[in-house]
């Protein structure tokens, strides 16, 4: 089954409903050996054009994936990007701020850690949480520092949140503008699916330590979540730096949309090695008749 890229994206603006969006999509594959060579042809090209990315230094490619927890942002990353050579990628995951990064505007902790060119940054969880996790709970952004006048009464000041969407815009305009291409992923996970998922997590040894019980304090806030996640995709989609909802309640078919979206995005850049001036060739036809003798 061919994978229609648009209907995830979301366009500028566009009011988002995440009820009227589903979690799941029609098979992608026929069965598990079908997704296995599959995937495998989409990470293989993946290789290849991490090495034209690397070679051409023109660009860099930030991938963002945000999620309520058990999403499988993290299996989404190990195997999507599973043969990219480590040299070209990075992974940053950025939990609570430390006393140190409390101490900067939101943004500062997270680029410091934007990709050079010819690499592939990648972050699990992003500066979006500061519009996400900080918006649901307030006390966050009150520990923050931010000068009283923007808080209003207990942060409930709604122009904080229009500030910092537009501070997160004006960010991605920047770094598009200077060689960066990012692309955002909502894993969307109905809670359903969650609730099996942490069942697995306790019953199964190998898997307790992904569970904790601040996971289930947070399912309470499920909705506040979902609120905050349709007003920030609204918002912060535009055309250079697009978010994309992938379906997550089946991991196979979330990660094939991934990796399909990632593949899509490195084609339309036109990668290329760098071409050898008049110079350069003289200098290695000399070289190689030094090298044949």
């Amino acid at each position: 089954m061919k994978i229609e890229l648009e209907q995830f994206r979301v366009l500028p603006g566009e009011t988002i409903d995440l009820i009227q969006r589903s979690t799941t999509v029609l098979p992608l594959c026929k069965s598990d050996k079908h997704y296995a060579e599959r995937l495998q042809r989409h990470v293989n090209h993946l290789s290849t054009l991490q090495q034209l990315l690397y070679a051409d230094n023109r660009h860099a490619v930030l991938l963002i994936f945000q999620a309520m927890d058990a999403a499988g942002k993290d299996g989404a990353i190990k195997h999507v990007m599973s043969g990219v050579n480590p040299q070209g990628c990075q992974v940053f995951s950025f939990k609570h701020p430390s006393d140190a990064e409390l101490q900067h505007d939101f943004l500062w902790r997270t680029t410091r850690d934007l990709p050079e060119r010819g690499r592939i940054g990648i972050f699990n969880r992003s500066y979006y949480e500061e519009v996400l996790i900080v918006r649901v709970h307030r006390n966050i952004l009150l520990s923050e520092g931010v000068p009283s006048p923007l808080l209003g009464g207990n942060g409930t000041n709604p122009d904080i949140w229009k500030g910092r969407y537009r501070s997160i815009v004006d960010l991605e305009d920047h770094l598009h503008a200077n060689g960066t291409r990012i692309i955002k992923f909502f894993l969307h996970l109905s809670k359903e699916e969650q609730r099996k998922r942490f069942l697995e997590r306790i019953d199964d040894p190998n898997k307790n330590w992904k569970f904790s019980a601040a996971d289930i304090a947070e399912r309470k806030f499920w909705p506040k979540y979902m609120k905050a996640y349709e007003q920030c995709l609204s918002a912060t989609s535009t055309l250079n730096s697009p978010w994309y909802i992938v379906p997550a309640d089946e991991k196979n078919s979330s990660r094939l949309i991934v990796s399909e979206i990632v593949l899509h995005t490195l084609e339309s850049m036109n990668l290329a090695p760098p071409k050898a001036n008049v110079a350069r060739l003289r200098e290695l036809k000399a070289i190689r008749a030094q090298l044949a003798r």
